[in-house]
């Protein structure tokens, strides 16, 4: 039998989030760029997207991020629109939600975008009473 020399599978190729924690700098929209948030996933490497400008385009992920961003519905990402097609465009970043937010406080992104990140909820003045009825055996 032959002696294996290869270094690993397709688990070695996704490789680890080594560089996940790291803090990124800030990308801004420049010309030919457009901040978009994902409405539908529709297979095969395509988003539908609504843009800030107000238009749905159909975006193109691509192949740098296709296995290693995991792009989902309701993602802010930014686009390369395209000269020749108006309705489609590339995507080229994804955001965090921690990106996100510092974008609308900087007010790149209109108050109507909403951001999809998990609420941690805070501490509230009203405290919450919950009463069990069990019988004791």
């Amino acid at each position: 039998m032959p002696k294996n020399k290869g270094k690993g599978g397709k688990n070695r190729k996704r490789g680890k989030n080594e560089n996940e924690s790291e803090k990124r700098e800030l990308v801004f929209k420049e010309d030919g760029q457009e901040y978009a948030t994902v409405t539908k996933m529709l297979g095969n490497g395509w988003v539908e997207s609504q843009c800030c400008d107000g238009e749905k385009r159909m975006a193109h992920i691509r192949g740098a991020f296709r296995k290693k961003v995991w792009i989902t519905q309701g993602d802010l990402i930014l686009l390369g629109l395209r000269d020749f097609q108006d309705t489609k465009a590339d995507v080229i970043l994804k955001y965090t939600p921690d990106e996100a937010r510092m974008l609308k406080s900087y007010g790149e992104l209109p108050e109507n975008i909403k951001i999809n990140d998990t609420q941690i909820m805070e501490d509230s003045d009203e405290e919450v009473n919950v009463e069990f009825d069990i019988d004791e055996i």
